[in-house]
């Protein structure tokens, strides 16, 4: 008879998974507050938010917007990036990371990942520097910290700009400081899927208090810094929070320390189980990152050892019940966005003449990404939140798939 659910057998993990958003009455209270106050837009509960979340990364300053992409596209603006600059990015990652450098006018350069981390790999983001790099934007994929300190070694030898895409991090550290002010400035996202979401939004974090103010007027129609109402200084956009996002996220705030740490516990108890099966890979252990935030709990198939196409094993995987999906089917540089550039790029910055050189994004070639889209399991956020026994379940789902892959050729 069989033993896998894919085949008819019994599932192995039949209890329901935790649904997100969790809501309750914080939540309501403050977007009633928010409604009978008749105080809608971009006031208190906003500038109490930007406080609160960056004193829980650590930071100095925090400037909200509208998304975590327009946050990274003002983080660019701010630094001065533009029109001829070059990016690195890795290509492991949501289009936001590399679509907010052309934005700008910029053109995203492609650096591997770490095959054992998913985050940007230093050794590549060195040999993809030039003369015309003005700026790295290292990913914290999954909640694990890129290697910030060779990160930030390399672009102060090179003069370049440190923009974190921190939004996967809420609540990392890096050495016991928070991710999004270990380079110049870094970018979160409140979107409906994040470990702190209110549908939509996005933050920026620094410790350059400068570099917050000219933020601040890039998201807010090109304002100045106490100056008149109808001056404007920068061509800025309305990128503004309102007054109820900033409210559901201040009472989504009230749980993520604890989901934080229940999102970690268990991560240890994956780790635990998952280190003993055959076939599987982890992700390294990294001492200076002093705290990891778990948007993904990520894993790594071994075809040689498992015998069976990953897309079959994780297909298996979700017939006993187990909450997993195979996440980024691609790198960034195969979407058609950039496959168009093959036929000449008939759009701006890559076709614009401030660039000077040519890019065909046909051939950019990341080997380790380009394994990682295929191997590689994700365990979504909301159910790390479940208890022990459940998150057990996971393991033994995994170790079932594992030892009755001969069900599967």
């Amino acid at each position: 008879m069989a033993k896998l659910a894919i085949n008819g057998g019994d599932k192995t993990c039949t209890r329901p998974w935790p649904k997100w958003p969790i809501t309750g009455d914080p939540e309501r209270q403050a977007l009633l507050g928010v409604l009978e106050s008749g105080k809608w837009w971009y006031g208190e509960k906003v500038r109490e938010f930007e406080g609160a979340f960056a004193a829980f990364q650590s930071a100095k300053f925090g400037v909200t917007a509208s998304s975590g992409t327009t946050a990274l596209e003002v983080a660019l603006l701010a630094l001065g990036v533009g029109a001829g600059d070059e990016v690195i990015v890795p290509p492991y990652t949501f289009l936001a990371t590399a679509s907010a450098v052309l934005r700008v006018n910029a053109i995203p350069i492609f650096a591997d990942i770490e095959p054992d981390t998913l985050c940007i790999d230093p050794d590549d983001i060195e040999r993809k520097i030039t003369d015309q790099t003005k700026a790295i934007i290292p990913v914290h994929m999954a909640g694990y910290v890129a290697d910030m300190d060779r990160i930030n070694a390399l672009a102060k030898r090179h003069k370049l700009c440190v923009v974190e895409d921190a939004c996967h991090s809420w609540g990392s550290q890096w050495k016991g400081k928070g991710t999004g002010a270990l380079g110049q400035c870094g970018a979160f996202s409140f979107q409906a899927s994040k470990n702190l979401n209110s549908g939509e939004g996005g933050i920026l974090l620094t410790d350059d208090e400068a570099l917050a103010d000219t933020c601040r007027s890039y998201a807010n129609c090109g304002r100045g810094k106490d100056t008149p109402w109808y001056e404007h200084y920068l061509l800025g956009s309305n990128l503004r929070l309102t007054e109820f996002h900033a409210a559901l996220l201040l009472a989504q705030m009230t749980r993520l320390e604890e989901q934080t740490r229940r999102r970690a516990a268990s991560a240890r108890i994956l780790d635990e189980g998952l280190a003993t099966i055959p076939g599987i890979r982890l992700m390294r252990p990294e001492p200076r990152m002093t705290r990891r935030a778990y948007h993904l709990y990520a894993f790594r198939l071994d075809r040689k050892v498992l015998g069976v196409p990953e897309d079959k094993f994780i297909e298996a995987l979700r017939a006993e019940g187990a909450p997993v999906g195979k996440g980024y089917d691609r790198p960034l540089y195969a979407n058609p966005l950039f496959q168009r550039n093959g036929d000449g790029a008939k759009y701006c910055p890559l076709s614009c003449p401030y660039y000077g050189r040519k890019i065909d994004y046909t051939q950019v070639r990341c080997p380790v990404c380009e394994q990682a889209v295929v191997d590689t399991v994700w365990v979504y956020q909301s159910p790390l939140l479940a208890d022990d026994d459940a998150i057990r379940s996971i393991v033994a789902a995994v170790r079932k798939v594992a030892e009755n892959t001969k069900e599967l050729r």
